[in-house]
């Protein structure tokens, strides 16, 4: 099989999990702009999701391009981390909810690792399956992958001591991965 099958399946993941996140809204019962300010929670819980949802196909669509060869191993990985980024909608419904009570933010920064741990994975399984390439060995490497688990960590470990401050590290790594990683860039024009 062909990296863009996956590519292309995963995309369509993706799609419906940012469907299903806009389709949580509920019309609110007044007709002015007063009316709006119930769904700020609901409103705020989705921007967070639909950015890290935009990383992770940005980040994805640029790995499964350095893919030369495709195997069940590379199937199974990127199904695992597309089981943990469906769990987002859910989430994402519950932290808009609850307006951020802690276990629904506990359970997101939960669910925000368990996907980085799946796509580490993936992108591990990719760069092994190309020992003789160099290039591929940089990936992964830098100081995002590496800080990027203790701040999820941080996110569930201070959901229960503020909400804000587990918000502030959700948003702390969007920013930080908001941009893909260049190395991927730079290896794909020189292919």
């Amino acid at each position: 099989m062909k990296a863009n099958r996956m590519e292309a399946f995963s995309d369509g993941v993706l799609a419906i999990i940012i469907t299903i996140m806009v389709l949580e809204f509920k019309l609110p019962e007044g007709h002015d702009w007063n009316s709006l300010v119930y769904l700020f929670p609901k409103v705020l819980s989705y921007i967070f999701s639909f950015v890290y949802v935009g990383i992770y196909w940005n980040n994805h669509h640029h790995l499964l391009h350095m893919v030369r060869t495709m195997n069940g191993r590379l199937m199974w990985l990127n199904l695992l981390l597309l089981f943990w980024l469906s769990l987002v909608p859910f989430t994402t419904a519950w932290m808009g909810e609850s307006h951020f009570a802690p276990t629904p933010m506990a359970l997101y920064g939960i669910i925000l690792t368990l996907a980085s741990m799946s796509y580490w994975l993936l992108q591990r399984s990719i760069i092994n399956q190309h020992p003789r390439d160099s290039h591929f060995h940089t990936i992964g490497r830098g100081w995002k992958a590496k800080l990027s688990p203790i701040l999820y960590l941080l996110t569930v470990l201070t959901a229960y001591i503020s909400p804000w401050v587990s918000g502030f590290f959700i948003v702390l790594v969007a920013i930080i991965w908001f941009l893909p990683d260049r190395r991927i860039e730079e290896f794909l024009r020189e292919r």
